[in-house]
């Protein structure tokens, strides 16, 4: 059955909130203490924050379905929503997330390839994120889309200081 992408409303906030506890818990918690990991998923997913991000009309986010199974999810920032450059030039991938038990299967891929799309579609000049250091799988999946590295910036999970890798694609 073919993943279908779907925009994300307002009505999908419990959806989007729980994918994303999911999804970060599932990808993180092995390499962060379990304290600094609920400390995260309570505020960075609260409902107040997911609903202001999903009202928020410089975010978007898209859902990826594989038939009534949700299984990631995609978020990216145009302008003042940017968490770091706010350059209106270009477009932030804040989140590309998958659950593990698809991942390999070019569900990123697809998120990738909307995001691009968005940035095509809107003119800019170029994409970027931050992704952790200590990521390699997704490190090495951008750099095959053509993303290099061009600075660094800190993130804060619950009292651990992370170093994010910022990259970014020329468009």
């Amino acid at each position: 059955m073919p993943v279908q992408l779907i925009k994300a409303t307002i009505n999908d906030l419990e959806t989007v909130r729980q994918i994303g506890i999911d999804t970060f818990y599932e990808s993180f918690s092995s390499l962060n203490t379990e304290k600094n990991m609920a400390h995260y998923l309570e505020t960075g997913f609260s409902l107040e924050r997911v609903a202001s991000e999903l009202g928020d009309p410089f975010s978007e986010f898209h859902l990826a379905y594989e038939g009534d199974q949700l299984i990631g999810y995609l978020k990216v920032n145009h302008g003042p929503a940017q968490s770091e450059l706010k350059d209106d030039t270009a477009l932030e991938i804040e989140r590309i997330y998958v659950l593990r038990e698809w991942q390999g299967l070019k569900v990123g891929q697809l998120f990738y390839d909307k995001a691009i799309e968005i940035a095509r579609a809107r003119r800019y000049a170029y994409v970027w994120l931050g992704v952790w250091e200590k990521n390699e799988k997704a490190i090495g999946f951008y750099k095959r889309n053509g993303f290099a590295e061009f600075d660094k910036h800190l993130f804060k999970l619950g009292d651990d200081i992370q170093t994010d890798i910022m990259m970014r694609r020329d468009l």
